[in-house]
């Protein structure tokens, strides 16, 4: 069997055996593919052949083009679970991933708004023409929610609950939760499914889904991430200043100043890391809907 064969069989087996998020499998089969080509230019034509020394020398390889630390770590953990996966397959009698040491992860602070930049940016869109309206609902839904922006494009009218005061979301690794909406999002989210979405709802294209494009098709990540940066732009907010992830950072920033308890803001934004899960295990996601109420600045 060759590199080719192996990355298709660990890729399937992520996807839909261990059911990871779609942007997981294809970053990590992007990082293998990316070693499976360097390996290949040293004459190598399948993973069993690689050994550690090899292994070794493509991290330092990385190091000295002045790779970031957080995109080697996340190579050496698809190499580690690629070999993992191989072995478990039993197409390869042992693995060189065993002893090689993650690379440390620098810190690395997130880009966020002030409170005042952020309510500039939501409150500058107050048209009522669908598309302000369409706008005006994201913005406060991705603020309000915290949710990243798959999630945001992947939102279905079925996934409000609760007379319009819960979103069910169903995150990494197929995770579902509950997230709070807030007062002013739930407004700006029922103004425009009331007035507002049908008139993008053109075909059979929208299937349920909250916002849709002018074309009645469901929103990518490049084109709300777009929509961000237009209306971030007529307020004076620099475009390496947002992204839909730093209104996801604002949420949890602007929480925590307010004093919100960091174990269920955690679990709000449905962190994955099986290290924070762990801690978090206990919270009882009752008091969510309080906690939000309470600390959000616009609930």
């Amino acid at each position: 069997m060759n590199f080719d064969d192996e990355i298709e069989l660990f890729i399937s087996s992520i996807r839909f055996e261990r059911e990871m998020a779609a942007n997981t499998c294809e970053a990590y089969g992007r990082d293998i593919v990316h070693f499976a080509g360097v390996m290949k230019s040293l004459g190598y034509a399948s993973a069993g052949e690689v050994t550690r020394h090899d292994i070794d020398e493509y991290f330092m390889a990385e190091r000295k083009r002045a790779m970031a630390s957080t995109t080697r770590a996340r190579r050496l953990v698809a190499l580690k679970m690629f070999y993992r996966h191989l072995l478990e397959q039993r197409l390869i009698s042992s693995d060189p991933m065993d002893l090689v040491d993650r690379p440390k992860k620098g810190r690395v602070l997130p880009r966020v708004l002030s409170e005042e930049e952020t309510f500039a940016l939501i409150d500058s869109v107050k048209g009522d023409s669908p598309r302000d309206l369409r706008d005006r609902a994201i913005l406060e839904v991705m603020y309000g929610s915290g949710l990243r922006v798959t999630e945001t494009c992947e939102l279905k009218i079925e996934d409000i609950v609760s007379d319009g005061e819960l979103l069910r979301i169903l995150g990494k690794g197929s995770k579902e939760r509950l997230v709070p909406l807030g007062g002013l999002a739930a407004k700006a989210l029922q103004n425009y499914l009331s007035f507002a979405r049908g008139t993008f709802a053109k075909s059979a294209m929208a299937l349920g889904y909250v916002f849709l494009t002018r074309l009645g098709k469901p929103f990518t990540r490049q084109g709300i991430f777009k929509i961000i940066r237009e209306r971030s732009a007529a307020v004076g907010i620099a475009a390496n200043r947002i992204s839909p992830h730093v209104l996801r950072h604002c949420f949890a920033s602007h929480m925590l100043q307010r004093g919100a308890d960091i174990r269920a803001i955690q679990e709000m934004l449905g962190h994955a890391d099986i290290g924070t899960t762990q801690i978090y295990t206990h919270v009882d996601a009752s008091k969510f809907d309080e906690v939000h109420s309470k600390y959000h600045p616009r609930a």
